[in-house]
């Protein structure tokens, strides 16, 4: 072997090992650079946009909360714990972050049910936080619009007509419950949709702000729309209420109510008519946003006065409704699932139940359920059935493959075609769809709550 091509050797195997490092270390710069760390929807946005110009965004933190309880808590004092622990970490880990925010003329309102923060930024400011070390993701915040299915008639009884116990009540067998002094007495329900009709003569004597004299909503209410979404600027309710109020014209989140608590003299609509209920707005005009349901979701964690000081975990509920979806095509997608799915979890660690509608995507076939929170295994989702107990053509399908899960979903199915229930501010009609059939579940989840559960 000539003597030259043995001293190559070394150089040249250096050379390609040098060669081989350089080009791991800029595959390696451009995988981790700040764009990566951007929602390709907002790095798109604020491509579009002058570097002045303002942009929203929520901010996800890289540290977030490993809940570790003692056994034998209570219900309050699970919530408690589980709060403390996230109100610990947020405020331990924030704090440099919303400073630099804010004097980088940022609005920036904090959130602790996951360690994030929500912001209001010049998109100059965009590269500098999602630099940051500590910063996880920065998430879009674009505002979707709630389905509502069409109001039908029903072969069985009219919306207008009195019945003495409505037909999907009676079908999940809630008299049965009834009958043993069972009504929902000690539970809290709760319910985040598009407002309250809160003194609609079915719901009145059930809202836990009520003692019959004279109304306090602080505790019981929480409005996370605080300026226009849906873009028409003119809400019926108007923005940042003290009081319930449904904008929705069909009355959604009311009739969704009367579902699961709602009673008055020949209306038996409500599932458990013994139970409390209390209640955020999270959509403006049937349109909201992840920010609006974590809003939401945080209130329910430690719900506040209507200063939205003082928060108090012991006036948390047992259960939470979810009647709504966020599309993958306007605002939530595979890279936020995250988001909405460890808010889920933990409130789920806080002992409180979340129910969510399945969906009205059914005629697409299998794995039509497809959106947040339905998708989510803290998350108990449901379908809907029709009178004759079959499931309804709009109802989604499992498999869930948004997220490559393959979980199993609905949870459950629940009458949800034809259901008479509250709307107006007295009046009553029937919807159909999947947000009509959780709220039989989140009843039935209160009496259970009220038969077999220690009530703190």
């Amino acid at each position: 072997m000539n003597r030259s091509n043995i001293l190559l050797t070394p150089i040249f195997l250096a050379a390609v090992l040098i060669f081989l490092l350089i080009s791991f270390a800029r595959a390696e710069s451009r995988q981790n650079s700040w764009e990566d760390k951007i929602d390709p929807y907002l790095l798109e946005l604020s491509q579009s946009r002058q570097p002045e110009q303002q942009i929203e965004f929520i901010v996800m933190l890289e540290e977030q909360a490993e809940i570790n309880l003692p056994i034998g808590l209570d219900k309050s004092e699970q919530t408690a714990a589980v709060y403390d622990q996230l109100r610990n970490l947020a405020t331990d880990s924030q704090v440099e972050l919303i400073n630099k925010l804010k004097n980088k003329g940022a609005d920036v309102k904090p959130y602790l049910v996951i360690n994030a923060v929500h912001v209001t930024a010049p998109v100059s400011i965009l590269s500098d936080i999602a630099s940051r070390p500590d910063v996880a993701y920065l998430h879009n915040n674009l505002p979707f619009q709630l389905e509502v299915q069409s109001v039908q008639s029903s072969p069985f009884v009219s919306a207008d007509a009195v019945q003495n116990v409505e037909w999907g009540v009676e079908k999940i067998g809630a008299p049965l419950v009834w009958a043993n002094g069972i009504t929902g007495t000690g539970a809290i329900i709760a319910g985040q949709d598009t407002g309250y009709h809160w003194n609609h003569p079915a719901l009145i004597n059930q809202y836990r702000g009520w003692n019959g004299d004279t109304a306090d909503h602080s505790y019981n209410w929480h409005d996370a729309i605080s300026s226009d979404i849906s873009g028409d600027n003119n809400n019926p309710c108007g923005y940042s209420l003290t009081a319930p109020c449904d904008d929705v014209g069909s009355t959604h989140g009311t009739h969704t109510m009367g579902t699961m608590i709602g009673e008055t003299d020949g209306n038996q609509i409500g599932v458990a008519p013994g139970a409390e209920w209390i209640s955020c707005r999270n959509m403006e005009e049937g349109y909201g946003t992840p920010e609006t349901y974590i809003d939401c979701f945080e209130w329910f964690l430690a719900p506040t006065d209507l200063n939205n000081q003082n928060p108090d975990p012991s006036k948390a509920p047992h259960v939470v409704n979810n009647s709504w979806g966020c599309p993958t095509s306007e605002g939530c997608n595979t890279s936020n699932f995250n988001v909405m799915d460890t808010v889920i979890n933990n409130l789920r660690s806080a002992g409180i139940v979340v129910v969510t509608s399945a969906g009205n995507d059914g005629r697409n076939g299998c794995s039509s359920v497809k959106t947040p929170a339905a998708i989510y295994a803290g998350a108990f989702s449901i379908g809907a059935t029709t009178f004759d107990d079959e499931i309804a053509d709009f109802s989604s399908r499992g498999p869930v493959t948004a997220d490559g899960s393959g979980r199993m979903k609905p949870n459950v199915t629940a009458p949800g075609s034809g259901v008479r229930s509250a709307t107006g501010t007295s009046s009553y009609g029937m919807l159909s769809g999947t947000s009509m059939a959780a709220p039989h579940v989140a009843g039935a989840v209160g009496l259970m709550i009220s038969a077999y559960q220690p009530i703190a």
